[in-house]
């Protein structure tokens, strides 16, 4: 191996690392929401999953026939829901930046 081998390698290197720090950056501004219940339970999430607001209707919490578990399971839903909207939203960033760098679309990997 010579060093246009190492500088090349060096090169490549770097590209990644800036890869991973554009698709960090993406991911946290990604956002998506979803809600459950008509609007009851409201989620709202970024790209690496993390919740970042829950909003509960009053009308959920408010009656005295209010059930607790049905509220569980509705906050439940909606960050699932959130979840997979999250991922859908990955995998279209990711088939796009794929896309940009000339590479194929790998269904394993996306």
């Amino acid at each position: 191996m010579d060093f246009s081998d190492l500088a090349k390698m060096k090169e490549m290197m770097g590209q990644a690392r800036q890869m991973q720090q554009q698709m960090e950056r993406k991911l946290a501004e990604t956002i998506v929401e979803a809600s459950t219940g008509g609007g009851v339970v409201t989620v709202r999430m970024n790209g690496k999953k993390e919740l970042l607001r829950l909003k509960i209707e009053p009308s959920a919490i408010g009656s005295a026939g209010s059930d607790l578990e049905l509220l569980e399971d509705l906050i439940t839903a909606a960050v699932n829901e959130a979840g997979r909207r999250a991922d859908e939203a990955i995998k279209s960033s990711m088939a796009g930046m794929m896309s940009s760098l000339g590479l194929p679309n790998l269904p394993g990997l996306l």
